[in-house]
């Protein structure tokens, strides 16, 4: 079943005033295998700038994830954390592959 009432924004006008800085980061990761039903691998990328509080509102690979959930924060100053959760019933290693994350501070309000 397709979505319906699907409604697009394209640009940069609904974010104006909400971000203060926008990183958009690229980096190659080659996580450890991640064991069955719940094991997780991750990496750190240093992006110099970040801080804790900041939000990853993008992130991607450039493989198929082959059923694994990826997500990625501010692990500390400086410091992005990408993570993959493996929900299947069996082993995954993902190639290392390239990953996009897009990280953002909050304007002050």
């Amino acid at each position: 079943m397709a979505a319906s009432n699907v409604v697009v924004k394209r640009g940069g006008e609904q974010f104006r005033g909400v971000f203060s800085d926008v990183f958009q980061v690229t980096a190659t990761v080659d996580f450890a295998s991640a064991a069955a039903d719940g094991g997780a691998g991750s990496d750190t990328i240093t992006v110099p700038g970040v801080a804790l509080g900041d939000v990853v509102v993008a992130r991607s690979l450039g493989i198929s994830q082959g059923g694994v959930a990826l997500d990625a924060y501010v692990s500390a100053a400086n410091t992005v954390t990408v993570l993959v959760n493996n929900n299947t019933a069996s082993a995954v290693n993902l190639a290392s592959t390239t990953v996009k994350v897009v990280v953002a501070k909050y304007a002050t309000i």
